[in-house]
């Protein structure tokens, strides 16, 4: 297919702020954390059109070189991310220690502070290339020990190609074969947060009550994310794009991708947020149909239960429901869904529809 290229400060750029991924304003394998000097400053409701790099094909194991890595794959080197291939060879990290996952910032949001929510509002999301890769390495994923086969690390390349229904990825049923098997993008972004409130830089794989990487694939163009802030400012980050995800992220990634994302950052002042949402303790996912309550912990079965306490717990604060008026309806209304169970802490969210509440007057 014929798409353009998204290289650094080219295209569309819609944002109030320009924010590019360079290896001044990326973090490698690490997150935020309150010692982190702010890459941008902005005010609370600005947007921010940012571009976002996925580790993808600049992995050490993958040879940590872009260009050869894609190009093994028939991509023109024209085609590879300038970016990527800047980070790759400035930046390092240990494999042993840190994660594999690049995020773009920490943005500071003037007035943003401990007790607020960060309301981060998905306005755009462009592929920055017509290809992705999908990952099973180092005996991780859902089956570990069982895949990928051997001692092999197994990365998956996928072109992206045009349909009249949209973009889809394409997949051959054996290694070598036609693209037979197509499915559709929807892109998001793996990994949105706030920085911690410790001297320490979070390890970028388990996600948290500052976000991070919670892969929740509902984070589409048009969806709202609430963060509780830790630290003056939020320091305000993301990363690890996909393409498509589906539930659980079985083998390890997604269909992972370069996006340029464009974002509003708003701050619900604590008393706002208290009255809307009561007090959360980690995200909270807002797309145009659901409320989306999180759920996190290592343990898959402890990830549902914290889900479901803070499903009833948003319904009683939002609605003034009564408890076990709350616990029914979400047994026979709402879907709990595993966001994905491959990232140290597993995910479980809620989908809790609004129009069920339709004719409910809040206070």
């Amino acid at each position: 297919m014929s798409t353009t290229i998204l290289q650094p400060g080219t295209g569309p750029r819609p944002g109030d702020h320009y924010l590019p991924a360079t290896p001044a304003t990326v973090m490698w394998g690490r997150l935020p954390c309150r010692t982190d000097a702010a890459v941008l400053t902005i005010a609370p409701g600005e947007t921010v059109t940012i571009d976002t790099v996925s580790h993808e094909g600049i992995l050490e194991d993958q040879g940590k070189d872009p260009l050869a890595f894609f190009g093994a794959h028939g991509v023109d080197p024209a085609s590879v991310l300038e970016d990527a291939v800047e980070i790759a060879a400035a930046l390092a990290r240990d494999p042993a220690a840190d994660g594999p996952h690049v995020v773009t910032g920490p943005i500071h949001v003037a007035g943003a502070a401990p007790g607020d929510l960060l309301k981060i509002t998905v306005e755009h999301l462009d592929p920055r290339v017509p290809y992705g890769v999908i990952s099973n390495r180092h005996g991780k994923g859902a089956l570990p020990g069982e895949l990928p086969r051997g001692s092999a690390n197994v990365s998956v390349f996928a072109p992206v190609e045009r349909r009249d229904t949209g973009l889809v990825g394409a997949l051959p049923l054996i290694e070598g074969g036609d693209r037979v098997v197509e499915f559709p993008l929807a892109p998001f972004l793996g990994t949105m947060g706030v920085a911690v409130d410790s001297d320490d830089r979070p390890h970028s794989v388990p996600p948290g009550a500052h976000g991070g990487n919670i892969d929740i694939k509902l984070l589409v163009e048009g969806a709202v994310l609430y963060l509780p802030v830790q630290v003056e400012g939020a320091l305000a980050y993301v990363g690890d794009p996909h393409f498509a995800q589906g539930d659980g992220e079985v083998a390890l990634t997604a269909l992972e991708a370069s996006l340029r994302a464009t974002l509003r950052f708003d701050v619900v002042p604590r008393d706002e947020a208290l009255a809307a949402f009561g007090e959360l303790a980690g995200p909270l996912v807002h797309t145009d149909e659901y409320l989306v309550p999180t759920g996190l912990d290592p343990d898959l079965g402890e990830a549902m239960r914290k889900a479901v306490r803070a499903a009833l717990a948003l319904l009683q604060a939002r609605y003034g429901m009564a408890e076990h008026l709350a616990y029914a309806y979400l047994s026979a209304a709402a879907d709990f869904d595993i966001s994905q169970v491959v990232d140290i802490v597993c995910g479980v969210h809620a989908r809790i529809r609004e129009a069920d509440f339709g004719a409910v007057t809040r206070g």
